[in-house]
Protein backbone atom coordinates (compact mmCIF):
# COMPACT_ATOMS: atom_id res chain seq x y z
CA UNK A 1 0.00 0.00 0.00
CA UNK A 2 1.63 3.56 -0.65
CA UNK A 3 0.61 6.16 1.25
CA UNK A 4 0.55 10.00 1.72
CA UNK A 5 1.16 11.57 4.90
CA UNK A 6 -0.52 14.64 5.71
CA UNK A 7 1.79 17.84 6.84
CA UNK A 8 0.10 17.15 10.29
CA UNK A 9 1.41 13.74 10.99
CA UNK A 10 4.44 13.43 13.42
CA UNK A 11 7.50 12.25 12.11
CA UNK A 12 7.73 8.77 14.89
CA UNK A 13 4.58 7.59 12.66
CA UNK A 14 5.85 8.27 9.19
CA UNK A 15 9.31 6.52 10.39
CA UNK A 16 7.03 3.70 11.94
CA UNK A 17 5.67 2.87 8.89
CA UNK A 18 8.66 3.19 6.55
CA UNK A 19 10.03 0.94 9.11
CA UNK A 20 7.27 -1.26 7.64
CA UNK A 21 8.22 -1.25 4.57
CA UNK A 22 5.48 0.63 3.13
CA UNK A 23 6.23 3.44 0.57
CA UNK A 24 5.18 7.03 2.11
CA UNK A 25 5.52 10.65 1.11
CA UNK A 26 5.39 13.36 3.19
CA UNK A 27 3.26 16.60 2.16
CA UNK A 28 5.82 18.22 4.99
CA UNK A 29 8.94 17.31 3.29
CA UNK A 30 7.43 17.27 -0.87
CA UNK A 31 4.72 20.32 -0.82
CA UNK A 32 4.55 21.89 2.32
CA UNK A 33 2.28 24.42 2.74
CA UNK A 34 -0.32 22.89 -0.46
CA UNK A 35 -4.14 23.24 -0.21
CA UNK A 36 -6.16 20.07 1.14
CA UNK A 37 -7.53 19.53 -2.59
CA UNK A 38 -4.23 19.99 -4.17
CA UNK A 39 -2.98 17.14 -1.32
CA UNK A 40 -6.31 15.25 -2.73
CA UNK A 41 -4.69 15.60 -6.00
CA UNK A 42 -1.39 15.05 -5.25
CA UNK A 43 -2.79 11.44 -3.55
CA UNK A 44 -4.95 10.94 -6.66
CA UNK A 45 -2.33 11.01 -9.13
CA UNK A 46 0.04 8.71 -7.40
CA UNK A 47 -2.84 6.27 -6.08
CA UNK A 48 -2.02 6.65 -2.21
CA UNK A 49 -3.49 6.47 0.63
CA UNK A 50 -4.07 9.35 2.79
CA UNK A 51 -3.13 9.61 6.49
CA UNK A 52 -4.18 13.14 8.29
CA UNK A 53 -5.87 14.14 11.07
CA UNK A 54 -7.21 16.46 9.12
CA UNK A 55 -11.42 16.13 9.31
CA UNK A 56 -12.28 17.98 6.03
CA UNK A 57 -10.38 15.08 4.13
CA UNK A 58 -13.54 12.64 4.56
CA UNK A 59 -15.97 15.67 3.91
CA UNK A 60 -13.84 16.23 0.26
CA UNK A 61 -13.95 12.52 -0.54
CA UNK A 62 -17.50 11.67 0.59
CA UNK A 63 -19.90 15.21 0.54
CA UNK A 64 -17.57 16.83 -2.28
CA UNK A 65 -16.36 14.21 -4.16
CA UNK A 66 -13.76 16.60 -5.38
CA UNK A 67 -11.25 13.78 -6.63
CA UNK A 68 -11.27 10.26 -6.38
CA UNK A 69 -9.40 8.62 -3.34
CA UNK A 70 -7.33 5.90 -2.92
CA UNK A 71 -8.33 5.64 0.46
CA UNK A 72 -7.90 8.16 3.49
CA UNK A 73 -6.96 7.02 6.99
CA UNK A 74 -8.49 9.59 9.45
CA UNK A 75 -6.23 9.27 12.75
CA UNK A 76 -8.45 10.53 15.78
CA UNK A 77 -5.63 9.45 18.88
CA UNK A 78 -6.05 11.26 22.32
CA UNK A 79 -3.85 11.20 25.05
CA UNK A 80 -1.22 9.93 23.44
CA UNK A 81 2.44 10.74 22.90
CA UNK A 82 4.02 10.79 19.06
CA UNK A 83 6.37 7.55 19.87
CA UNK A 84 2.39 6.05 21.73
CA UNK A 85 1.03 7.37 18.48
CA UNK A 86 3.28 5.86 16.18
CA UNK A 87 3.50 2.23 17.55
CA UNK A 88 -0.57 1.78 17.80
CA UNK A 89 -0.76 3.26 14.45
CA UNK A 90 1.81 0.95 12.93
CA UNK A 91 -0.20 -1.92 14.70
CA UNK A 92 -3.45 -0.96 13.56
CA UNK A 93 -2.51 -0.40 10.08
CA UNK A 94 -0.29 -3.74 10.18
CA UNK A 95 -3.78 -5.84 11.60
CA UNK A 96 -5.51 -4.74 8.01
CA UNK A 97 -5.10 -5.40 4.36
CA UNK A 98 -8.08 -3.11 3.43
CA UNK A 99 -7.09 0.24 3.73
CA UNK A 100 -7.94 1.18 -0.06
CA UNK A 101 -11.05 2.37 -0.99
CA UNK A 102 -11.98 3.47 2.28
CA UNK A 103 -12.29 6.51 4.59
CA UNK A 104 -11.33 4.96 7.84
CA UNK A 105 -11.01 6.40 11.36
CA UNK A 106 -8.48 5.22 13.93
CA UNK A 107 -9.45 5.78 17.20
CA UNK A 108 -7.97 4.68 20.43
CA UNK A 109 -10.16 1.78 20.78
CA UNK A 110 -11.84 1.02 17.77
CA UNK A 111 -11.46 1.31 13.42
CA UNK A 112 -14.71 2.50 11.74
CA UNK A 113 -14.55 2.10 7.89
CA UNK A 114 -17.00 3.16 5.11
CA UNK A 115 -16.06 2.50 1.49
CA UNK A 116 -15.85 5.62 -0.98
Amino acid sequence: MKLLADENIPSSIILALKEDGYDIRCIRLDAPGISDIDVMRYAHRDKRVILTFDLDFGELAVKDRVYPSAGIILLRLHQMNPQQMAEYTRGVIRSRKDWEGHLSVIENDRVRMRQL
